[in-house]
């Protein structure tokens, strides 16, 4: 494949690294200074950029017929406007909260203890999650998403940050500390015991491992797809 990439940071340059050891070309780097660039000469986009920037570039690609894997958050709220475009263009969409092939099995493992946990009453839920501290989003995208996870399958129904009281809304405490990948931690609490799973990344490379997957999956496809759909969960 010829991959644009979408956002030259940590993220850009391990999907790079990946990518080529994979047999991929990037022919477009798309950095905060970049202006001029012909994003057809690319097979495909993967986006990692920057929330300000994410709409503009991937609505950029479904124009010129580029289908785009984005792992980029924090711009969600324009993503209707996105699918529309997308779908007005027939282009090929994967948006993901998170790339790496153990998060999205934890997202399943996240939604099934949810269904286990509605009917027991007697514990409270809540959620951490730790990143680098030049993560621009808080919560993170991935907290969000396992927290959708939860409200989908209990009676809860919304997420609150930095709130111990509970009602029908999941506390989540987000941390920012140097050279944190990322960890994130659902806890279920009662007087008697504890419940946690936790997701701890090691490095980067499994996100942008997991982009790479996807962008192979996606490349010769036209739609609005998941990473469930990239793992046939």
């Amino acid at each position: 494949m010829k991959i644009a990439l979408l956002g030259y940071g940590r993220m850009g340059k391990a999907i790079e690294k990946i990518a080529t050891e994979r047999g991929h070309e990037i022919v477009i780097k798309v950095d905060v200074d970049t202006q001029d660039y012909d994003i057809t000469l690319a097979d495909i986009a993967i986006d990692f950029s920057v929330p300000t920037s994410a709409y503009n570039n991937i609505t950029n690609c479904f124009k010129n017929g580029v289908p785009v894997v984005s792992g980029t958050t924090g711009w969600l709220d324009k993503y209707d406007d996105a699918l529309t475009i997308c779908k007005k263009n027939n282009g090929g969409f994967i948006s993901a909260t998170n790339f790496s092939l153990g998060v999205n099995i934890f997202f399943e493992l996240n939604e099934q203890l949810a269904k286990m946990m509605a009917n027991l009453n007697a514990y409270n839920i809540s959620m951490e999650e730790i990143h680098h501290t030049k993560k621009l989003d808080a919560p993170s995208g991935t907290a969000i998403t396992l927290a959708d996870g939860i409200i989908k399958n209990s009676e809860k129904k919304n997420w609150v940050m930095d709130v111990t009281n509970q009602g029908d809304e999941i506390p989540i405490v987000s941390k920012r500390i140097d050279d944190v990948p990322g960890t994130h931690t659902v806890s279920y609490n009662s007087s008697i015991d504890t419940i946690d799973i936790t997701h701890t990344a090691h490095n980067r490379d499994g996100f942008a491992l997991g982009a790479v997957i996807a962008a192979e999956w996606l490349v010769d496809k036209r739609g609005v797809f998941s990473m469930k759909d990239v793992l046939g969960l």
